[in-house]
């Protein structure tokens, strides 16, 4: 995974993804690292390139996600999916806010959004509408709450 700074799937994001691995957009337009309070966010692509998350839209309540950084092992549970749709600022703002879901609130927790497209299902809908970078017009999100940090 590669941290930049930006917000997510914009052009450098976009970028890191079409590389092979996943993107994790920080700073003002963004979000916050791993274990820290707030969205940290991480989106990679479903269908192309290394397929890095393949199977994300399989999560479900409960199951635990593990991300190792700096020699630290972080565990996420999921505790909730959204749909994020581009066409929408609104939905955006909803991903992309440090309480996800909640554009505006404080967060007061470490929680994680791992996103990626929803190219199938548009397509299955006949939404074949993509962003100028070649984005479905939905996302599937998942959402988790940190529940351990330990040494890696």
């Amino acid at each position: 995974m590669i941290a930049y700074e930006g917000w997510t799937d914009d052009g450098p994001g976009t970028d890191i993804q079409d590389g092979g691995v996943a993107a994790s957009p920080y700073g003002t337009r963004g979000g916050v690292g791993p274990g820290g309070i707030g969205n940290y966010q991480v989106t990679a692509h479903r269908l192309s390139s290394t397929q890095a998350f393949l199977d994300l839209p399989e999560l479900d309540n409960s199951d635990l996600v593990e991300v190792t950084a700096d020699g630290v092992r972080y565990v996420y549970e999921i505790v909730e999916t959204r749909e994020t749709s581009f066409r929408s600022e609104e939905s955006l703002a909803a991903q992309r806010a440090a309480v996800p879901g909640q554009p505006g609130v404080e967060p007061t927790q470490a929680m994680i959004t791992l996103s990626t497209c929803a190219t199938p299902e548009d397509h299955a809908a006949g939404n074949y509408w993509s962003d100028e970078f070649g984005n479905p017009e939905h996302r599937i999100d998942k959402i988790g709450v940190l529940v351990d940090v330990s040494p890696d």
